[in-house]
């Protein structure tokens, strides 16, 4: 996927600039704390960021109330209920970062895995950030865009990639490759609404 223009994790805070690899990594870590930059949220931005993440690395949800994507009211509940740090600030002004990206994707993650949000909360007490990061990375892998050297090798063979084009603004639009996981309707939907809120933040 590629985005065209014209013209828990305490101690896990965003990562500074030099931080970022001066080309896209193999590592699902490294591809993930890309999305540091996006930070600070709010919660509504969180949620559709957590929400187009999970939806394009193709995690099926076990139930509906996985089924259901993350809003900005259920953000709320994750950290009135202690699943989710508390932001900086707060009401309208409240903001949120790389930290709680983690953790509100560690809770979607595991929730479309059959978790209940008790048994979620008390697995985020005991892991460490680190330890949730890499969890987190692995299993969005497929929409971290991580290579695949099979997968590479079999698109070699069959020539040129068919993508499909996807309007968000004026001047922007998203391109997805047909043969990724995020190229179903669901996903391209999610994905063009997360990139839509991330314009908004930048206005």
């Amino acid at each position: 996927m590629s985005v065209v223009t014209s013209g828990w994790a305490r101690g896990l805070e965003r990562p500074g600039v030099g931080q970022y690899p001066s080309r896209m990594a193999d590592s699902p870590v490294q591809l993930l704390r890309l999305h540091a930059r996006h930070a600070p949220f709010n919660a509504r931005s969180l949620a559709a960021h957590a929400t187009a993440l999970v939806d394009a690395a193709g995690l099926r949800p076990t139930n509906a109330s996985a089924r259901a994507a993350p809003s900005a009211r259920s953000v709320r509940f994750y950290v009135s209920n202690g699943l989710l740090d508390r932001p900086e600030g707060t009401g309208t002004s409240a903001t949120y970062g790389y930290r709680h990206l983690l953790q509100l994707l560690g809770i979607k993650i595991r929730q479309r895995e059959g978790q209940t949000l008790d048994a979620i909360k008390r697995e985020m007490k005991e892991v460490s950030g680190d330890a949730l990061e890499r969890r987190v990375a692995n299993s969005l892998a497929p929409a971290l865009g991580v290579s695949d050297g099979a997968a590479l090798a079999r698109r070699s063979e069959e020539g040129p990639a068919t993508w499909r084009r996807l309007p968000v603004a004026e001047g922007i639009e998203i391109h997805v490759r047909d043969d990724s996981s995020a190229s179903s309707e669901d996903g391209l939907v999610a994905l063009r609404e997360a990139v839509r809120a991330a314009l908004g933040r930048m206005a």
